[in-house]
């Protein structure tokens, strides 16, 4: 019986602070479009990226359309944000660093 090669994913990456702040313009970029032309090219995003648009818009017809939450929304983005197991750690405790990071880019987007 011939033993099967074990599977090493490697070290779990951890987003660096470049890796938030291009989340953050590509984020702010398509949260302005959609201020300036409604919603008419979301169809080429993914579904996250449209769920954290709306997340940042406050549209919650677009986040019930898709199925969504400011829960679910955040508890994607919180691995984007602090990788996998700073992610977790986030929401374990209530995804306050996550919520804390859609904050500033919110404020960004209102300045």
């Amino acid at each position: 019986m011939s033993e099967a090669k074990r599977i090493s994913w490697g070290k779990p990456r951890t987003p660096t602070d470049a890796d938030r702040a291009a989340l953050r313009a590509d984020l702010l970029t398509r949260a302005r479009a959609v201020r300036a032309d409604g919603w008419a090219n979301r169809a080429e995003w993914t579904a996250g990226q449209v769920s954290a648009v709306a997340y940042l818009l406050g549209d919650s017809d677009v986040l019930t359309e898709l199925e969504e939450s400011e829960g679910t929304v955040l508890s994607r983005y919180a691995a984007e944000l602090f990788g996998f197991h700073g992610g977790r750690k986030d929401i374990e405790t209530g995804l306050a660093g996550t919520q804390a990071w859609f904050d500033t880019v919110r404020a960004a987007l209102d300045a």
